[in-house]
C-alpha cells in the first residue's frame, strides 16, 4: 500500500494550512469562541469558500467525493490552529447521509454550506456504548434525550438514533432519524465545553423526525459514522500535538533556568523526543487508519480505527500532560495556546471513545482473539 500522499492532497494541505497561518491565528481563534454563535461565520464562509464542506460529499450532490485520507489532511490543518468552526460536526453527520441515502438535496446544501448538521447519538447512560438507546420513536415523533451533542445549537438538522424496537442495548430496532432542531418539541440546552467549542443537550417532546434508511437497521450506519468521526478526530489531535510539540521546543529554547536555556537540560531534551516519538506514532497510524477505512469489511474497521483512536488517545495524553509540566503553571493559563491545546486533546480523547473503550474493543475483535 503507497502511503505517500498525492500531488492533489499536498496541495489541499498547503491551502489549509496557509488559511489557518494567515487567517486564523491565537487572537482570532479567541474572538470566535466568545462571538454570540459560538464560532466565527466569516471563517465558516472561508471554509466554504475553500471547498472543504463539499469535499467529502459525493461527485453528484455537487461535492468533490473526498477520501478518508483527504479528510484526514484537513482535520490535521484544522488541528494546528484549534479551530472551534462546527465543521467536524457537518462533515461527519453529513457521511451518515451519505450511508443512509435520500438526501441527495440536504448533501447538496451541505456541499455549498448552506446548512450545518450534527450527530446525536450520546445518551445520558450510554457513554460510549452507542447501542445503548432509550430514546424512542413511534409514529414518526421522537422522545427522549441526547446529551453532550458536539455543535448541536449550531447546526440546522441532527441525525438522531433513536429506538423502533427491541432492548435497551440491541443493535437491531436502531433507526436514524434527521430533525429540525427548531422544529416542534425539540428543547437544545447550549454550553460551552472545556476546550472552548460549544455542545448542547436535546430533548425531544413528540418531535417530528424523518426516517434515513430501513426502520430498526440503523446499527450499520451509526457505527460506521462513529468510526470515520473517530478517524477525523485521530487527524486532528495529530495536527494538535504537532503545534504543541512545536511550541513546548520554542518555550524551552526560551525559558532560562541555572542561566541557561531549559532545552539544554538532557532531561527534557529526553522528554521531549518522546512527545515527538508519540507524534511519529499517531501519525503513522491515523494514515493507516485512514487509508484503509473505506476498503475494509467491518470487523477491519473496526481494528484500525479502534487501534488508531486508542495509539492516539495514548500520545496526546502523553504529550499534553508532558507539555504543561515543561511549561511550568502558565501551561494551564488561558493566556497560553498551550493551555488550549492540552484541552482540545482532552476532549478529542474522550469523544466517540477514550483510550480504555477502543483498547476493549479491538481486543474483542475476531482477529485478535484468533492471534491469541
Amino acid at each position: 500500500m503507497n502511503f505517500n500522499l498525492s500531488d492533489e492532497q499536498k496541495q489541499l494541505a498547503d491551502a489549509v494550512r496557509r488559511f489557518i497561518d494567515k487567517s486564523y491565528d491565537f487572537e482570532s481563534r479567541k474572538k470566535n469562541i466568545k462571538a454570540e454563535a459560538g464560532y466565527g461565520e466569516g471563517t465558516w464562509g472561508a471554509l466554504v469558500e475553500l471547498g472543504l464542506t463539499a469535499l467529502p460529499v459525493p461527485e453528484a450532490q455537487g461535492g468533490f467525493s473526498g477520501t478518508a485520507v483527504d479528510m484526514m489532511v484537513v482535520q490535521q490543518e484544522l488541528g494546528r490552529g484549534l479551530v472551534v468552526e462546527p465543521y467536524f460536526a457537518t462533515v461527519v453527520a453529513a457521511h451518515a447521509l451519505k450511508l443512509a441515502g435520500g438526501q441527495d438535496a440536504l448533501l447538496e446544501q451541505v456541499a455549498g454550506g448552506e446548512v450545518k448538521l450534527a450527530t446525536a447519538f450520546n445518551e445520558p447512560q450510554s457513554r460510549y456504548a452507542l447501542n445503548d438507546v432509550r430514546v424512542t420513536a413511534k409514529g414518526g415523533k421522537l422522545n427522549g434525550r441526547k446529551v453532550v451533542v458536539i455543535h448541536g445549537a449550531q447546526a440546522d438538522k441532527l441525525v438522531v438514533s433513536a429506538r423502533t424496537s427491541g432492548a435497551d442495548a440491541d443493535t437491531i430496532g436502531i433507526s436514524l432519524f434527521l430533525v429540525d432542531t427548531n422544529g416542534a418539541g425539540v428543547s437544545v440546552t447550549d454550553y460551552r465545553t472545556i476546550d472552548n467549542l460549544r455542545a448542547a443537550d436535546v430533548t425531544f417532546q413528540d418531535a417530528p423526525a424523518t426516517l434515513l434508511g430501513a426502520e430498526g437497521q440503523g446499527w450499520d450506519v451509526l457505527e460506521a459514522t462513529a468510526d470515520y468521526g473517530a478517524v477525523l478526530l485521530c487527524a486532528e489531535a495529530v495536527g494538535v500535538i504537532d503545534t504543541l510539540n512545536a511550541a513546548t521546543l520554542e518555550y524551552a529554547k526560551t525559558r532560562q533556568q541555572f542561566g541557561m536555556p531549559i532545552a539544554r537540560f538532557q532531561a527534557l531534551q529526553h522528554r521531549m523526543v518522546e512527545m515527538f516519538i508519540h507524534a511519529e506514532q499517531a501519525r503513522s497510524i491515523t494514515l493507516l487508519a485512514a487509508a484503509r477505512f473505506e476498503e475494509s469489511n467491518p470487523e477491519e474497521r473496526r481494528r484500525y480505527v479502534s487501534a488508531a483512536k486508542a495509539r492516539v488517545g495514548q500520545a496526546a495524553r502523553t504529550v499534553g500532560q508532558e507539555a504543561v509540566q515543561i511549561h511550568g503553571g502558565m501551561g494551564v493559563t488561558d493566556e497560553l495556546p498551550a493551555a488550549h491545546m492540552f484541552k482540545r486533546l482532552t476532549l478529542i480523547n474522550t469523544t466517540f471513545g477514550d483510550v480504555d473503550h477502543h483498547l476493549g474493543r479491538f481486543a474483542s475483535q475476531p482477529g485478535f482473539q484468533a492471534a491469541a
